[in-house]
């Protein structure tokens, strides 16, 4: 029987994942064909396609990387937690040993989340263009004064915000900076838009949730000398007065195997204690 092909993800700086990429190459030697150890784009598109699964070593900001990288592909990820959270980590490295041979046989569900893809254009020439898995952040930035934003939703105006910026978020990234910010929960197998505005100068701001076969564009009309776009908290471009930042759902998609012993929402409660009880007096 043919072996089942796998690239591995490793921040080779993180503590903990050199050994934890150690330990299960030590494990998988004889169940599985490792091609190459990839981190942030140094691994080409076509080494990637020739992948069965993708092995991510590293906190959530390693997975979003790796996630990224694989946009193009139908390659799915399994993440394996050696950082501080791993909110995107579905294993541990016993976990994923434990499952292994049902992960081969595809016995696991493989979970399909959209993408996003941002684009930047000034003067009608794309500036800049990347996917996004968690979200997109258009932040005040220095000297830290309110900007001003318009938003569009098919063409159509949507709002004027006054604030600190917007979170564009995916189902996946409504439990990061979209969450801290008071917008709301999306189960991540959804296909929808989180729009939420960061502090915005009015009562009735409040965020909301779109189908994803929509296109937001937003223009700013205000803006600070350090105000910068922002894609999953990793990749940075500065905005000027007459961008235009044009976003929609990607073609590709972000495939997770998912661990059989728990859900997002069991996730949810135990990283983030969310819907946990009071401390009763008994």
């Amino acid at each position: 029987m043919e072996k089942i092909k796998l690239i591995i993800f490793c921040d080779a700086k993180r503590k903990y994942a050199a050994e934890a990429v150690e330990a299960f190459t030590n494990f998988a030697k004889d169940k599985a064909d490792i091609l190459t150890t990839c981190f942030r784009q140094d691994c080409s598109i076509d080494v990637l396609k020739q992948a069965d699964y993708a092995v991510v070593f590293g906190g959530d900001g390693t997975i979003l990387s790796a996630a990224r990288d694989l946009s193009e592909t139908d390659v799915p990820v399994i993440g394996v937690n050696v950082g501080k959270l791993g909110f995107l980590a579905e294993f541990s490295l016993e976990e994923l040993e434990q499952h292994f041979d049902k992960i081969t046989k595809k016995e696991i569900v493989i979970e399909n989340r959209m993408i996003l893809q941002c684009s930047v254009s000034s003067n009608g020439k794309k500036t800049f263009s990347s996917t996004a898995i968690n979200d997109l952040v258009i932040s005040a930035g220095n000297p830290f004064g309110m900007i001003e934003l318009k938003m569009s939703v098919k063409g159509q105006a949507l709002a004027g915000c006054m604030g600190d910026g917007v979170i564009i978020s995916t189902p996946t990234g409504s439990t990061a900076y979209n969450l801290s910010a008071g917008g709301p929960i999306l189960s991540a197998d959804l296909s929808a838009i989180v729009i939420t505005p960061l502090s915005p100068h009015s009562l009735s701001f409040r965020p909301i949730v779109i189908s994803s076969n929509n296109v937001v564009e937003i223009t700013p009309q205000k803006l600070n000398p350090g105000t910068m776009l922002s894609l999953d908290g990793q990749l940075q471009h500065k905005l000027a007065i007459g961008d235009v930042v044009k976003v929609e759902r990607h073609p590709g998609a972000f495939l997770v195997v998912n661990n059989p012993t728990r859900t997002q929402w069991d996730t949810l409660g135990s990283k983030l204690n969310w819907a946990t009880k009071p401390k009763y007096n008994i």
